[in-house]
């Protein structure tokens, strides 16, 4: 009798009695429900909303976040934190308005002017300078990852500060003469009417996710996440992904801070001030777990456009920006109770064959290590 109990508690959440979990599909697939409730929302309040310019308009702000919620995806995977990427982003805008300003070499007695290939390169490398520091103090000096972030939040943001003292870097186009024309190029020109912006979004992300889903980094990410303690003792290189990580993180923020320079054509050193923030709200938004090892770039993706469409729409009809942050916080709030319930039912027991009640553990903790040839933990199935 208890045994035909169990099997209709079992089905009350079934969709036709076929297997299907409507409140695991439900809290599984929350960014993408929350993403057309707004599209729908908003179409209904302003007639503008629904528009394929204004989905692009949309999609190349929200690019931005993205690049930033993609790197904070794979530190928050691994169990950390960066709070430094907005900072990173401004200090990123910062130094390619410097490179393109021009570099005086006072010793030889003229200015050179680099390249735009030459100023993205170098910015990007400036990015996984910023984030290895973070990496190295997390990683090897065992410094807290919100303590370290939090650092080097403000050294990145007071650097940005001295180098311009305050001011902004304005008319960033470059000179045909001077030979580094192109620079807006990131940020205003479109391929096959896509903005190219959305574009490098689109491949960052494809790249996040081959590298999550398909080598074995992408398990050593999930792995350490899961267990960090299980994963060096499994072989894998714990501190070596901690401190990529953040590198590829502080690429991202880099990038950002390119896209979002090249669309302003300028480049102040407040910009992407509380972009850290928006980023974790992509991250949570999208499924991730706060405590590692459970995430996916799919997740990312929604959880970043909920927060950028949500925000555009708010301003499309007239709505303050007070309000703006209010309703951005409650959807953030939500997120992470959402994210709650689904793992806290994870974690819940399950009942054995034999009738007796198997205590919760980790998800992945009785699994394989990747090391022995096998997944570990949620790689496979995360990304």
């Amino acid at each position: 009798m208890s045994d035909v109990s169990q099997d209709n508690d079992n089905e009350r959440g079934t969709l036709f009695g076929g297997g299907v979990d409507i409140k695991r599909a439900l809290l599984e697939g929350r960014a993408f429900f929350a993403l057309i409730a707004i599209i729908i929302i908003f179409s209904i309040l302003s007639p503008v909303y629904f528009s394929v310019d204004n989905f692009l308009t949309m999609s190349s702000h929200v690019a931005i976040f993205e690049l930033l919620s993609l790197g904070m995806l794979l530190v928050i995977l691994t169990g950390g934190i960066d709070l430094s990427v907005g900072s990173t982003l401004g200090l990123a805008g910062v130094f390619a308005g410097f490179l393109m300003q021009g570099v005086p070499l006072e010793m030889f007695g003229f200015v050179v002017y680099p390249p735009v290939w030459v100023v993205v390169i170098l910015t990007c490398a400036m990015g996984a300078f910023v984030g290895a520091i973070n990496g190295v103090l997390v990683a090897y000096f065992k410094v807290p990852a919100f303590v370290a972030t939090l650092g080097m939040l403000y050294v990145a943001r007071g650097v940005a500060l001295l180098m311009t003292d305050g001011l902004t870097y304005n008319n960033l186009e470059g000179s045909e003469a001077l030979g580094n024309t192109g620079f807006a190029w990131l940020g205003f020109n479109e391929l096959l009417g896509i903005p190219i912006s959305v574009l490098v979004m689109v491949a960052v992300a494809i790249m996040a996710m081959l590298a999550l889903s398909r080598t074995p980094f992408g398990r050593w990410v999930y792995s350490t996440g899961g267990n960090a303690r299980a994963a060096e003792l499994s072989g894998v290189p714990v501190n070596r992904v901690k401190v990529s990580v953040y590198v590829l993180s502080g690429i991202c923020a880099a990038i950002a801070g390119l896209v979002l320079s090249s669309q302003l054509t300028s480049a102040g050193p407040t910009a992407g001030t509380t972009y850290e923030l928006t980023a974790i709200a992509g991250v949570v938004i999208g499924g991730a777990a706060l405590a590692g090892g459970r995430g996916s770039v799919r997740g990312t993706l929604l959880g970043a456009f909920v927060i950028g469409f949500l925000s555009d729409g708010l301003v499309i009809i007239g709505v303050s920006a007070y309000w703006q942050t209010v309703f951005t916080g409650a959807v953030i709030i939500l997120a992470v109770m959402l994210n709650s319930i689904q793992y806290s039912s994870r974690k819940a027991s399950k009942p054995a064959s034999d009738g007796t009640t198997t205590s919760p553990q980790p998800e992945g903790a009785t699994e394989r290590s990747t090391a022995t040839g096998s997944t570990t933990g949620k790689a496979g199935a995360q990304s």
